[in-house]
């Protein structure tokens, strides 16, 4: 077993162009790989009932992905350029930074192409085709969530410093990927990370461990996180409008503030946060 994302995609790195944007290759999908894809499918969607924001379930079935087998990305690119914009691109595994944000910024959402194989279904390393179209494409479906996900990746062109970048990618981690949402009917997920994790579905709602934090953008650009275990902190947003506000002037504003300030641990609470829902137990208080 390998986490090599060229090997893992049967490409090899000199078959990758600079934009890392290669052809989904959909008819070399094997029925075994389409039957994961279904497994993993019904599994989740299962879970997500009830757990999810009705945004994600709105943009799941306009774009027309089920549990049939792994989305064809010209078919699905037709419905989600029309509504905002966005296509999505196979992409071989991650890729650096300065073209994700690229990608971004003009609205192309990279998707690893592979899907992982049957002795990795509960757990996966890098993130597969599972992760990256049944996580976030649906979300992308809605115009704010789309507009904010465009601005980040205006956002991640305009800096360079290793620290600022750093802060930056908090935004996305416990927004984008682990974000938390507001809804009329109580507490629900919007983040791939969680949505497209079993165990994290139940862990972000339901268990007592974790803190649930009013978002606020300085405060996430000062917390660590941790990338090999569920999360000890989830941050929530009040409303898919109220999603921060990334253009140069805002953006800078309180990526200023985040520098004039310590980094925090993951599990870390302020006496200023403002807890949500259950869970908010106050296990590692920051100085």
């Amino acid at each position: 077993m390998t986490s090599d994302p060229f090997i893992r995609s049967g490409l090899k790195p000199h078959e990758i162009p600079a934009d890392h944007v290669v052809d989904q290759r959909f008819d070399a999908y094997s029925a075994a790989d389409h039957q994961t894809w279904s497994r993993l499918y019904r599994r989740q969607f299962e879970l997500l009932s009830g757990r999810i924001c009705d945004e994600y379930f709105a943009g799941l079935a306009a774009l027309g992905i089920t549990a049939d087998g792994i989305p064809d990305f010209r078919q699905m690119n037709r419905t989600l350029e029309a509504a905002t914009g966005w296509t999505v691109v196979a992409v071989p595994g991650l890729v650096p930074d300065r073209v994700f944000f690229t990608h971004l910024a003009q609205r192309r959402f990279p998707a690893g192409f592979w899907i992982r194989r049957p002795e990795e279904f509960d757990y996966i390393e890098e993130p597969d085709i599972f992760h990256d179209v049944f996580g976030h494409v649906p979300l992308l479906m809605n115009r704010s969530y789309a507009d904010f996900v465009a601005a980040y990746g205006e956002a991640g062109l305009r800096y360079a410093d290793p620290a600022d970048l750093a802060r930056l990618a908090r935004l996305y981690w416990y927004s984008v990927e682990f974000g938390l949402i507001e809804t009329g009917a109580g507490l629900r997920i919007f983040g791939a990370g969680i949505s497209s994790s079993p165990g994290e579905t139940v862990h972000a709602l339901e268990s007592d461990e974790p803190n649930r934090i009013a978002f606020d953008p300085v405060r996430v650009m000062r917390t660590l996180y941790k990338i090999d275990d569920f999360q000890q902190t989830y941050f929530v947003m009040s409303g898919f409008d109220a999603m921060p506000d990334l253009s140069p002037g805002p953006l800078e504003a309180a990526m200023a503030r985040a520098r004039a300030l310590p980094e925090l641990a993951a599990d870390a609470v302020l006496a200023e946060d403002r807890p949500i829902g259950g869970g908010e137990r106050r296990r590692r208080p920051a100085a």
